[in-house]
This record gives structure tokens, C-alpha cells and sequence, in this order.
């Protein structure tokens, strides 16, 4: 049939994408079962880009958390909803990229940034899965008012009749098994969980979902780096305050991987750059002792993970670099308070 076709249901204006997300608000522990109205239903967090599907009487695109149109970046994924979801659907979830049994983040970001004659070559070889976990509307109407316990007997009704690389995101009510994915879906490449209300509706732009990481991690904006451009040492990381770009800390050496990477996507700055030419070997960027700083055009962000507490929203010990982040800008990190 048509996707012209008169009688096929149409979406709300606000559901066509694109789609404002519901968001979560980091933890240091998992959520007791009663932590969350109705009780807590525990997901795994998967290590991909967030992506809203949206399945209209005449289009079907894919949308990023920051608005941005992803439909051409995983085809594979938007040729799949067509054939697998009803028109008048929206459905919210994770897109991901497994490598046998593992996630690879890294073969996630090679189709943000890939030129687009190689997308299909990289669609072949890596064929990426969409996870989902919520349902915004169905039919046409919008869910988003209902509670989080019907949207998902909803989801998991329509679910019944996925095939990959559409798959349904599992949950449980129960801490214990929580914990036990929490513990060993990490090597999978899961990187923690996400707890939601079950008898709460679906909130865009609040931060109501609870997640615990394996691991803590943040993103920076990449204002500097130690040594050479074409081969960085280490990345000295900024953040904005006020509108001014801040440093916030720095990592730990980088691994010659680590650094062709940064290399790939940093330029050099212009005479407009708020920081030094150098910068202290102390804490903060302070101390006796300076090195040479190569300033770099900050609009590359950059997710780090530290094992220490802040300090007015700078790290007192050395980040660890984790990797590239393509899909956000410099705009949709938080600025410092």
C-alpha cells in the first residue's frame, strides 16, 4: 500500500520530528526498587547514540537527542521501520553497532563521519541494531501522557512481531537481576543501567529517569592539547561558564591510538582563543611549573571518565580519555554553574 494512502494515521505536529527526549540524571548507586512512583523498572544503558524513530503516514526519519536527521547515517535501520512498524508510530530507543559479542562504540562513530559513499560498504560489514525501550505514540496518538507500565505493554505488543535489527530493549522490577546485568553485561559493552518510574508519563526535556554508570564518565570541549598537534600527549579539557571556555582538567597520557584520533579532528586555534600559550603542571592548570599549550579550535567534544570528585566543577586528578564524541557540539553539553 501507498504511504499516500488515504486513512493512514498521521502524527501530532510535535511527534513528526523532531522529537523532544525524556533524559536521565546521573546516580552513584542503583535505585532501590521503591526509589521511583509505581516502583522502579530497570534497563540496561547501551553504549550507542540515542535515536527516536518516527514512522509518519508519509515519511519515516530517524532523530538524534539533539534534533539532528540521522535517517541517511543508518538507512538500514529507517529501511527496517518501514517495513516493520505501522504508520502513525513513534518509538523511542538507542541505536547500536555489535562487533561479535561486544558493543563498538567506535564502528558507531565511523558512520557519523563517514563520507556517504561509504555508508553502504559500512552497513554491510557492520549492520547497526535499534534498541528500543519506549513508545511515543501508536496509531497515530500520542502516549506520551500515558503511564510508563501501559506504554510499554504497548511497545512490547508491537515488539512481537520484530526482527532484527529492530529488537526490544528488556526490563525487569527486580534489583537483584538488575544488579546481576549491572555486573556482567559489562564486558558486552552495557554500560550501566537506567531506572524509570512505572507509573510515571513521558516527560521531554526532564531529567525524572535515574542512571548509574560502571563507570563515571562526562563530556569536555577540547581546547588544548600537550604537545604537537599531529601527535598529542595529553587533551586539556574545557568547559563553558558564563560563555567563557574554561579549563576543567586534563587526562592522563594518551595511548598512541588515543592520539591519532584527537589528531583527526583538532585544528589549530586562531589568535581569539581565551587560553594561555602555556599552562601549569599543577592541579587546575596551576603550579610552578608550565608547559607549552597548543590551543585548538574548541567545537570537538570529547567524553572522559574520572575517579575523582569535583571541585566547583573542575577535576582534581587526572581524566581518563575515553573517546570522540561526533554526534554532540560544544552547545548541548552543560555549562558550569
Amino acid at each position: 500500500m501507498p504511504l499516500t494512502a488515504p486513512g493512514l494515521p498521521d502524527l501530532p505536529p510535535e511527534l513528526r520530528g523532531p522529537v523532544a527526549v525524556a533524559l536521565a540524571k546521573p546516580v552513584r548507586s542503583i535505585p532501590a526498587a521503591s526509589a521511583l512512583p509505581g516502583g522502579c523498572r530497570y534497563e540496561p544503558k547501551w553504549d550507542g547514540y540515542r535515536l527516536v524513530v518516527v514512522r509518519g503516514a508519509t515519511s519515516t526519519r530517524l532523530w538524534s537527542k539533539q534534533g539532528r536527521d540521522l535517517t541517511d547515517r543508518f538507512q538500514d535501520v529507517a529501511t527496517a521501520a518501514i517495513a516493520q512498524l505501522p504508520p502513525g508510530s513513534v518509538v523511542d530507543g538507542e541505536v547500536v553497532v555489535w562487533n561479535g559479542d561486544r558493543l563498538d562504540f567506535g564502528l558507531l562513530q565511523q558512520r557519523m563521519v563517514a563520507n556517504p559513499r561509504r555508508l553502504g560498504p559500512q552497513m554491510t560489514a557492520h549492520p547497526a541494531s535499534f534498541v528500543a525501550f519506549d513508545l511515543l505514540a501508536a496509531g497515530g496518538v500520542d502516549l506520551r501522557g500515558e503511564k510508563l507500565r501501559e506504554r510499554r505493554a504497548a511497545l512490547e505488543d508491537l515488539a512481537a512481531r520484530w526482527a532484527p535489527p529492530l529488537q526490544l530493549s528488556p526490563v525487569t522490577a527486580d534489583p537483584a537481576e538488575a544488579r546481576r546485568w549491572f555486573d556482567d553485561w559489562r564486558v558486552a559493552g552495557v554500560e550501566g543501567l537506567v531506572a524509570k518510574g512505572a507509573a510515571t508519563p513521558y516527560r521531554p526535556g526532564r531529567r525524572e529517569w535515574l542512571k548509574v554508570k560502571s563507570w563515571e564518565s562526562t563530556e569536555v570541549v577540547a581546547g588544548g592539547v600537550i604537545g604537537p598537534l599531529e601527535r598529542p600527549g595529553q587533551l586539556v579539557a574545557g568547559t563553558y561558564r558564563d560563555g567563557e571556555l574554561v579549563v576543567v582538567g586534563r587526562t592522563s597520557p594518551l595511548s598512541p591510538q588515543q592520539a591519532r584520533e584527537l589528531a583527526a579532528v583538532l585544528e589549530p586555534a586562531g589568535p581569539d582563543h581565551p587560553w594561555p600559550d602555556r599552562i601549569g603542571t599543577g592541579r587546575f592548570g596551576g603550579g610552578r611549573l608550565s608547559v607549552p599549550l597548543t590551543r585548538v579550535v574548541p567545537s570537538v567534544v570529547v567524553e572522559v571518565s574520572a575517579d575523582a570528585a569535583l571541585t566547583a566543577g573542575v577535576f582534581r586528578h587526572p581524566l581518563r580519555y575515553v573517546r570522540v564524541r561526533p554526534d554532540l557540539r560544544p552547545e548541548d553539553l552543560d555549562p558550569l554553574p
